[in-house]
């Protein structure tokens, strides 16, 4: 075996004394992200003319205001805290369909997939109010895909239902 003419244990000169820049990415950001690389996805989005806690607070109660914005989830129930904003859940669609999403729920961050199913959820705050961003559906099985059939609509949709309801939660 040829012998390294250098200690690799040693950090890299021409690496430690470099200003490599750092991507901080915001949640919406994030989520177009991971969003570009799912075939099929689409990511809708939408400014709320309300400050990012009104909002977030409304999008990230997942047992009580989930299904009432999000259009083919009736009912969603936590069933455990794993910690560090990571949950399981069971949830129903107005189809009868169930699933065990895995979630990943944050400020302004919430990633939920089952086996078949994925829903993305994102807000910041801008001016004018907060940026709220969303994307999910029905997964390929064996693919990394969703069925791209009504992905653009459902999320429009449940942007809107969500805006409607932080306004029917301020009055």
């Amino acid at each position: 075996m040829p012998k390294v003419p250098w200690n690799l244990s040693l950090p890299c000169r021409l690496c430690t004394n470099m200003n490599w820049p750092i991507a901080e990415l915001d949640p919406v950001r994030r989520l177009r992200v991971l969003a570009a690389a799912i075939p099929g996805a689409h990511v809708a989005e939408r400014i709320i003319p309300a400050s990012f806690e009104r909002v977030w607070e409304v999008a990230s109660d997942l047992e009580r205001e989930f299904g009432t914005f999000e259009p083919d989830m009736r009912h969603l129930r936590i069933v455990a805290d794993k910690g560090d904003g990571r949950l399981l859940a069971e949830a129903r669609s107005k189809y009868g369909m169930r699933a065990r999403l895995d979630v990943d729920l944050r400020p302004g961050w919430c990633w939920m997939q089952s086996r078949f199913l994925l829903v993305g959820l994102a807000a910041t705050a801008v001016p004018g109010g907060t940026l709220v961003a969303q994307t999910g559906g029905v997964r390929v099985p064996g693919r990394s895909a969703l069925v791209p059939l009504g992905v653009r609509a459902a999320g429009e949709k449940a942007l809107a239902r969500l805006a409607d309801r932080i306004v029917e939660r301020a009055r």
